[in-house]
């Protein structure tokens, strides 16, 4: 293949494997490089939404994925001090039929693999140990260039470098910007947790500035754990070192049940949350963002996997439609990519926000909370067709001004 045909793509994680593959899928020549010595991804559990599951079917994977996956019966809220259900959404048979596909919890490392094997299975290359260090833009190519001193020569880059995106940075200048909450996970055995007995939901317990949220991974197995609660801290890294003390106080108000399940979320280290502000700005010339480099948002919705799928596929479906082979368009394509995602991928990073403030409330806003959940009687659907419902049937109004006053936008 020529050199227009060739992408380059800098990361590899999801959001990156996920491009590889729908773009050697779509007739390009793909490169991936990663600066870990090895393609590997970590972490615990992830949720998929159907827009998600609906996407991996599409791309003859969703099989392979069912059979570490579980199908949660439904997701479940919670008050942190009393145990009582505050909402719940059923993910059965309506849900299913509602959305044409279901809502499955993995393994971050097993959806991984599914698509680290699917892209070389289509071709892409793999190269691990490699940071890139500069890009290059001539007319009618680009030239990553790696610390060692590699010369990458491609039609396209698609930076998939994540929240600390080197690429991001260079193109829009913005940091990550800490939330002041850290988060503690841990998977298990779920034999060794009495409390988890007959898990079969995805379970938030909400409180003032934290939560807690349960699911079972790998067919039941093992439990996922997240404890997410408020403790400033100097944002020196995303990985920050644990504190069994700072834990244990921060929930020192929620129900006994829920306090014997953190005796099994690790305490070695914890992760400092935050976010970008939406920008417009994901394209460079032949330089494409996608994933949390283009869009870093926080889990509140439990989104992040899912939006990086759906930019390899709006992605895949731009190469496959031929434009970049138009006179050379690549800069046109990439623009297009953006032109259709960055909308959504904004307002899901701002509701992402908004909902964090809606589980940490606390006093009348917590009242008002539970009291408007409960006179839904169990029925979400109008609230979750927006993010669900396949392309051409989102309910959303057109308008997201609101959305983005609230959470502040970067125009850069």
């Amino acid at each position: 293949m020529g050199i227009s045909r060739r992408v380059l793509v800098v990361g590899g994680g999801i959001a990156g494997l996920a491009a590889a593959l729908r773009l050697a899928s779509s007739g390009a020549d793909v490169t991936v490089v990663e600066q870990a010595p090895e393609f590997a991804e970590i972490g615990a559990g992830l949720q998929l939404g159907p827009n998600a599951t609906r996407l991996l079917d599409d791309w003859g994977l969703l099989e392979r994925i069912r059979t570490t996956a579980v199908a949660p019966r439904g997701l479940v809220m919670r008050d942190i001090r009393t145990d009582e259900v505050i909402a719940r959404q059923d993910l059965g048979v309506r849900f299913i039929e509602r959305y044409q596909a279901p809502y499955l919890v993995t393994h971050r490392t097993d959806l991984h693999a599914v698509l680290l094997d699917a892209a070389r299975t289509r071709g892409a290359r793999l190269v691990p140990g490699t940071y890139i260090e500069e890009i290059v833009q001539r007319d009618d190519h680009v030239v990553a260039v790696s610390a060692a001193g590699r010369h990458f020569t491609a039609g396209a880059v698609i930076a998939a470098d994540g929240l600390k995106s080197a690429q991001r940075m260079r193109l829009v200048g913005d940091e990550p910007q800490p939330s002041g909450y850290v988060a503690y996970r841990g998977t298990v055995p779920i034999e060794q947790v009495p409390t988890a007995e007959n898990l079969h939901d995805v379970a938030c317990w909400v409180g003032p500035r934290c939560h807690i949220v349960r699911y079972p991974l790998r067919g039941g197995r093992l439990l996922n754990q997240v404890a997410v609660f408020h403790a400033p801290r100097p944002f020196t890294d995303r990985v920050l070192t644990g504190d069994r003390a700072e834990l244990d106080e921060a929930f020192s108000m929620a129900h006994p049940d829920v306090r014997a399940g953190l005796e099994f979320v690790s305490t070695d280290r914890c992760w400092a949350l935050a976010d970008r502000l939406p920008t417009r700005r994901w394209v460079d010339g032949r330089l494409l963002l996608v994933g949390d480099a283009a869009h870093p948002m926080f889990q509140y919705l439990a989104q992040g996997a899912c939006q990086a799928l759906e930019d390899a596929a709006e992605l895949g479906d731009v190469v496959a439609a031929g434009l970049p082979w138009r006179d050379d368009s690549w800069s046109a394509a990439l623009q297009e990519v953006a032109r259709r995602r960055e909308p959504r991928t904004s307002w899901v990073q701002t509701t992402a926000r908004a909902f964090g403030e809606v589980c940490h409330a606390d006093g009348v806003g917590a009242t008002r909370r539970d009291a408007y959940l409960r006179n839904k009687n169990g029925e979400f659907f109008d609230e979750l067709d927006w993010l669900y419902r396949a392309p051409g049937e989102d309910s959303r109004p057109v308008d997201r001004q609101p959305a983005r006053t609230a959470a502040g936008t970067n125009e850069r």
